[in-house]
Parts: structure tokens; sequence; C-alpha cells
């Protein structure tokens, strides 16, 4: 760049521009990004950062520390504080603005796409007690169903496939589901586990996308039961599907579609206990008689869960739920963090539809 370069900052202007167009034109979003230009991009990544044996976040923490220290050898350079703080200025202009672009074309125009839900033409809406206590015995069935095909053992399934495996399994169920939601399924999008362990939970992240590395990372300290589930969440992300409510029903369809009973276990557990919260909240004295009807073994499942997400507490919850909601309403999603809460409706509109078909 010359010395009074401001493309980056122009190029971040000119990306806010287009997803201002974007969001007028969801439509065309689909077809021009989601569907051609997006692809493309997810292939180039997995074909290259996705090869990577480690995450390739790492490389772009390198990557900002290096041009943090361009910027520091540079300004220092520069003689008279009003010229470092005129460098300064634009160098702060060229990095946000760099970041909103490569943000934006790499993975943040999907935000502006039309919604999944709408695409397959669900109407989801608040259940009512009675609907809610028939759904929740609907998945109290299939939990017991799936676990058994497991084990018929009642202690708590705390030990699973080795990682590698457990990743490809899911990747390879979402190339065989995916095509019935209606999405594009290219590439070989990596979810892969991110030291130190521990570390994401303290921070009140349990897994995440990065659209600047196009891969998504689960912390290792997760629960086994909860690994499936949540690799083919953060895979739905790479797949450009960003609210999080969606996420969480593609890859509760994904897991709940599978051969594999380990998957539809998984699946069927997290819609369980988004259930029971809902269920608790309406009516508790229902849900205590309830509960004690459970299998031993699925009780035990979900008290090995809530132990496991008691035993790392983050630095700060509220912080990071805060974060994240602004974030997510920022672009666009209007409920925020209250769109994980949204799998129960979901796959009640869900199971109506193929229950019509």
């Amino acid at each position: 760049m010359g010395k009074r370069d401001w493309s980056w900052a122009i190029l971040g202007v000119i990306a806010l521009g287009i997803r201002y167009l974007a969001a007028q034109n969801p439509e065309a979003t689909d077809d021009i990004y989601s569907r051609v230009f997006f692809p493309g991009i997810r292939n180039v990544i997995d074909m290259t950062l996705g090869r990577l044996p480690f995450p390739s976040v790492y490389l772009f923490i390198v990557s900002v520390m290096l041009v943090i220290g361009i910027y520091l050898f540079r300004v220092t350079k520069r003689k008279g504080w009003k010229w470092k703080l005129f460098y300064t200025f634009r160098a702060l202009a060229n990095g946000v603005g760099a970041l909103i672009f490569f943000f934006l074309f790499l993975w943040g125009f999907n935000y502006q796409r039309t919604p999944i839900v709408q695409q397959l033409g669900l109407n989801p809406h608040a259940m009512n007690l009675e609907e809610l206590k028939h759904e929740v015995l609907i998945t109290q069935r299939l939990v017991q169903q799936y676990r058994n095909s497991i084990t018929q053992d009642t202690v708590a399934i705390e030990e699973i496939l080795p990682y590698p495996e457990l990743e490809k399994l899911v990747r390879s169920n979402i190339a065989d589901n995916l095509d019935m939601l209606g999405l594009n399924f290219t590439g070989r999008p990596r979810t892969k586990l991110f030291p130190p362990p521990g570390f994401m939970r303290k921070m009140g992240i349990l897994g995440i996308y990065f659209p600047f590395t196009g891969e998504s990372y689960i912390d290792p300290t997760l629960h086994a039961l909860e690994q499936p589930f949540t690799v083919a969440h953060e895979m739905a992300h790479s797949y450009g599907v960003t609210d999080e409510g969606e996420a969480n029903f593609i890859a509760w369809v994904i897991c709940t579609n599978s051969d594999d009973p380990l998957l539809r276990y998984s699946g069927q557990l997290r819609l369980l206990t988004y259930q029971i919260r809902d269920y608790y909240r309406m009516a508790p004295d229902e849900y205590k008689v309830w509960v004690k009807t459970l299998d031993r073994g699925v009780r035990n499942d979900l008290v090995s869960l809530q132990k496991a997400s008691e035993s790392v507490k983050a630095y700060s919850l509220e912080l990071s739920r805060k974060t994240n909601d602004v974030f997510l309403k920022t672009q666009g999603v209007k409920a925020g963090i209250n769109s994980y809460q949204q799998l129960p409706k979901l796959a009640f509109a869900w199971r109506e539809r193929m229950k019509w078909e």
C-alpha cells in the first residue's frame, strides 16, 4: 500500500453497502452468494486450511500479531505526534475495513439469505402445555429406544468414538441428509478440537465457527454425548447457516435421520434437554411427576451432562451471552441468543410437516 492508501477501509465500506443491498434482496443473495460464490469459498478452504492437522485459527492469530508488529515498527519511524496519530487512525481504519470485508465475503453475507425455515415452508409457533407434553413423550420414547441400541447398561455414557472418527461420521451423515433440507452439500468442512482443553468453555463457548479460516471448533472437554450434536451444529454453520436456532434444527435433523444410534441418541437427547426446560417452566409440578418416569440410563446421562457442564466455570458467562447477543442482533438475528432455544418448536413444526407428508 502507498503512504496514503485507504484501500481496506474503502473495501470495508463497499462490503457494508453490498450487505445492505443483500438484506433488501434475500432471494438474490441466495442465488448469487449462498448457492454460487460461497460454495466456491467452501471448497477452496477445505482443500487448503482444512487439511492442516491443527486449528488454522492459530495462523490467523500469528498473522494479526505480525500486522500489529509491522504497525508498531512503522509508527515508531514517524516523526511528530500528529503524523503518528494520523498513521494510527489510518491503520485502524484499514484494519477494521479488512476484517469487515473478509468476514462478509468469506461467510457473513449468508446472514442476508432467505431463512432456512422459510425455505422449508415451516411455520413454527410457541407450543401450549398439551402440545409440549405430547412432544416430550415422543422424545422420551425415542431417547430410550436409541439408548438401548447403544447399550443395555444404565451407567452414564461418558466415552464414545475417538474424535477423528466422530468428525468423519458426522460429516458423512450430513452428506447423506443435507439435500432434504434444500442446502448445498459441497466441500469437506472441518470441526477441530481447540486446545487447551477447557479454554473455550471458560470463555462461555462450547463451539464456534470462525469465518476467517472457514473452520469450526469445539472444546475438547465437551461431554461425549454432546459432541455429535455440537459437531453437526458447527458443520451446519460451515454450510452457510447463520441462525443459531436453525443450526440447532439442522443438527437435530441430521443426527436423528442417521443410521447410527449414537448420532440419533445425541440429537434426541439435546432436544429433550430443551423441551424439559420449557416443561419445568410451564408446569413445574407436572414436570416433577414426569421426570420420575424417565429411563434410569437416560436419567444418569442427563445427570452426567449436568455435572460436566458445572465442572468448568466460565470467567463471565453473562458477558459472553451479552456479547453474543449483541453480535447476533447486529447481523439481523432478531432473537439474539434466544434463537438457541427455538429447537423444540422447530422440531414440532418439522414433525407436523413430516406427518402430513
